[in-house]
């Protein structure tokens, strides 16, 4: 299989390349990344000699370009993680996650349709659903679609671009909607690898309103494994929710991350809620599980304990990212590798 991975110098891209080229040997990968902030070509630094993995520096949302590299690709599938991702950046500025995941997914899915891909794999996410509340059943597929966030508002959008492209011109699309992942190279900007920073350098833990927001974990390689399920045996034009079902609270991860590192919890302080937060997502993955023959492996507590020895272990990753230092591995790969442009 030839593979369009885009945004896959992400957290949940590049571990997701790390797993294609360790677990399917005839597959071949290429990552399309525009290298914003939470781009980071030290994620994958250990395939970049591979010589089943091609680096393309570029934009989903530039269309030209696009077309240009379906041209000449021969790509059997596309997985598309470009987008702006984090809820609080949503809120400060709507418009650069319009430009991504709206428009860009557009211009995916009208290069996936002219190029004749086989698979259009959409990763989602759950916020797309809303919020349950304390006594709801966990979110179907067919639960409705009822964003409360920009963030959010652009991923259904995207998800509906997708199955227009589906019902409208018979593209053999696939959306993936995932609960909150967690793992290795996550950029510290999201709750567990901040909270894991934070503790290290002994500084005070914010959580948001009261802390009892709920979220679904699931460990980042048990997603993975999902998203290539889905890519091999998944039907076309079908919604599959991933989870670990796993529901926590924020305030509990919070405090397992202090008892990991044996530290205490007066370092925890509950700063103003954010507006429009969802209080309790839950996903049912029995359509996976039936359809995909998947099911997450990892528990959360192992999973957990084994994310925070990584972020120990790699502290260096860390401070880079968190100083910025990162950036100047970007210079000498923008220096190696080809730069897409329209």
């Amino acid at each position: 299989m030839r593979l369009l991975v885009t945004g896959g110098a992400g957290f949940i891209g590049a571990n997701f390349i790390r797993f294609v080229l360790r677990e399917y040997p005839d597959w071949h990968v290429t990552n399309l990344d525009k290298l914003t902030y939470a781009g980071n070509l030290e994620n994958l630094r250990e395939v970049e000699d591979n010589p089943r993995y091609t680096f393309v520096r570029g934009d989903i949302a530039d269309r030209e370009a696009v077309a240009g590299l379906f041209a000449g690709g021969g790509f059997d599938a596309v997985v598309n993680f470009a987008a702006e991702s984090h809820v609080d950046r949503s809120i400060l500025d709507a418009g650069p996650f319009i430009e991504t995941n709206v428009r860009g997914t557009q211009v995916l899915l009208e290069a996936a349709r002219r190029y004749g891909v086989r698979v259009f794999l959409q990763v989602s996410t759950d916020e797309v659903y809303g919020s349950l509340g304390p006594d709801d059943p966990p979110f179907t597929e067919e639960h409705p679609v009822k964003p409360n966030s920009p963030y959010s508002a652009s991923k259904a959008a995207a998800d509906l671009l997708c199955r227009a492209y589906h019902e409208t011109y018979g593209l053999p699309v696939v959306v993936n909607r995932c609960s909150n992942n967690y793992g290795p190279y996550q950029f510290p900007e999201k709750l567990i690898p901040l909270m894991i920073a934070n503790v290290l350098e002994n500084k005070p833990l914010p959580v948001y309103g009261d802390g009892l927001n709920v979220r679904d974990w699931i460990h980042v390689e048990d997603h993975c494994r999902g998203i290539a399920a889905a890519l091999r045996r998944g039907r076309p034009g079908a919604v599959y929710n991933f989870g670990g079902r796993a529901e926590r609270t924020n305030l509990d991860v919070v405090r397992t991350i202090l008892r990991i590192l044996d530290r205490p919890e007066s370092l925890i302080r509950f700063v103003a809620d954010r507006p429009g937060h969802d209080r309790r997502y839950a996903m049912d993955i029995a359509r996976a599980e039936r359809e995909l023959d998947w099911r997450p492996r990892w528990t959360f507590e192992d999973g957990l304990e084994a994310t925070v020895r990584w972020y120990v272990d790699n502290a260096e990753w860390v401070q880079r990212v968190r100083d910025g230092a990162y950036r100047e591995y970007y210079r000498r790969m923008y220096e190696e590798r080809t730069t897409l442009s329209g």
